[in-house]
């Protein structure tokens, strides 16, 4: 019975478009109500405990780094850096909203962020230079899914909060898998743009790729400083998330001077809304898995899954098809939360790595961001289009099929996302 309500709170508030956390709190709440003999003041207990986590300061740390960045008038300069580099091919703008989204993830960490920001500048810039508009809305929400994966990363941040897994580790473990990403989006772009005769801009010379190199310098140092920080081993992940603070202050107030004192507080204040955001879904999300385990839900899942087969191989299709299911209706951070640990049990009991794990299963709910009907990103780049979703979902369809082989490749082959932390950590 306390399943059924559980379960069934949740559903139909999620029917009637209720914010993923608040149908997660109500459906909790509703358990906690009308089955269990406990009392409500373990539910506020229950949040305080999901987000009492030294490792989760790196969230709202690496969240303003980001929007003090952003403020500086950092996206202008990555796009023209971009550009430069790229922008002269058939479908250059394109391939420069991929290649600016994965040089903006070493600040940014979150997708949305991403697709807020790059959407801003690439999506009315390539309706102007002739691209159809449902196309530039689509190859931006795809690519802002590069975000959380190349380091620093929030959902690798949310992992190692969960499993005690080195987030040093998390953040290297997602470089290779987010190159990898990045450059096969790239490659269905180049695809599309050669079968659509989509247009180019004409080479500008070295002289612009250097020019446009050095005025992107101070911003992506910002991610040889996180890179460098961990891998020193002289502050912790939280430590560098306050260092990328003091750094994108510096460098947007001083260096490129896009924003004065006086609008600092507003930077601050905005990057905490969006943390305590983030972190309320982090606590409330752990009162649900609370609930979920005292039912024991984990375990029949784990069950069921080991009792189709025990094949590692088999194992791993699994889990990928229900992460892109479930991704298709949950918030990454919930799903998270609430598959995580159970996911990984089944995973580590066929001898799959934890980090090699965790790699994939993040990928798999990146994925998610950009497929409806709760892919937030195409919410955000539809709604910078100002297009219905509709036609975006179909333009992002060829993508997504390009990201899903990226994902099996990551998922089968485990080196592409061991190699990188074997190597700067040590081999555990």
């Amino acid at each position: 019975m306390g399943v059924f309500i559980l379960f069934t709170t949740f559903v139909v508030c999620l029917v009637i478009g209720v914010p993923v956390a608040i149908c997660l709190g109500v459906s909790s709440a509703a358990y906690l109500l009308f089955h269990a003999d406990i009392p409500l003041v373990v539910f506020s207990q229950k949040i305080y405990a999901g987000v009492d986590s030294f490792v989760l300061l790196c969230i709202p740390g690496f969240i303003m780094a980001g929007n003090l960045m952003n403020g500086g008038g950092i996206t202008d300069r990555i796009i023209r850096f971009a550009s430069a580099g790229v922008g002269w091919i058939r479908g250059g703008l394109g391939l420069t909203n991929v290649a600016g989204s994965m040089l903006f993830a070493g600040i940014s960490g979150t997708a949305v962020a991403e697709a807020a920001s790059i959407g801003a500048v690439m999506i009315p810039g390539m309706k102007k230079e002739g691209y159809p508009i449902e196309f530039a809305a689509a190859i931006t929400a795809a690519a802002s899914t590069v975000g959380p994966i190349i380091p620093p990363s929030v959902p690798m941040i949310i992992v190692g909060a969960l499993t005690g897994v080195s987030v040093g580790r998390m953040f290297m473990a997602g470089a290779i898998p987010g190159i990898l990403l990045g450059l096969g989006m790239m490659l269905v772009c180049y695809i599309l743009a050669v079968k659509n005769n989509y247009p180019r801009r004409p080479w500008k010379g070295w002289r612009e790729l250097w020019d446009s190199f050095l005025g992107a310098f101070w911003a992506l140092m910002l991610t040889a400083l996180i890179v460098g920080g961990l891998l020193s081993g002289i502050v912790t992940p939280t430590e560098t998330a306050l260092l990328a603070c003091v750094y994108a202050f510096i460098v947007g107030v001083f260096f490129y001077k896009g924003i004065t004192i006086r609008q600092v507080p507003k930077i601050v204040i905005d990057s905490a809304i969006t943390s305590a955001a983030l972190l309320a879904l982090v606590g409330i999300a752990n009162v649900f898995g609370w609930i979920m385990a005292a039912e024991q839900i984990p375990q029949t899942i784990a069950t069921a899954m080991l009792s189709i087969t025990n094949d590692r191989m088999m194992i791993i299709l699994l889990i990928n098809i229900l992460l892109l299911i479930v991704g298709m209706f949950m918030e990454t951070i919930a799903a998270l939360i609430i598959l995580f640990p159970t996911l990984m049990a089944v995973a580590t009991g066929v001898g799959i790595d934890p980090v090699h794990f965790a790699t994939f299963a993040v990928l798999n709910l990146m994925i998610g961001l950009t497929t409806p009907p709760v892919g937030v990103c195409l919410f955000v780049c539809a709604n910078i289009a100002k297009e219905p979703l509709w036609p975006v979902i179909k333009a992002i369809f060829p993508f997504l099929v390009g990201n899903i082989i990226v994902l099996f490749l990551v998922s089968y082959i485990p080196q592409l996302s061991l190699w990188l932390p074997n190597l700067l950590f040590g081999v555990k």
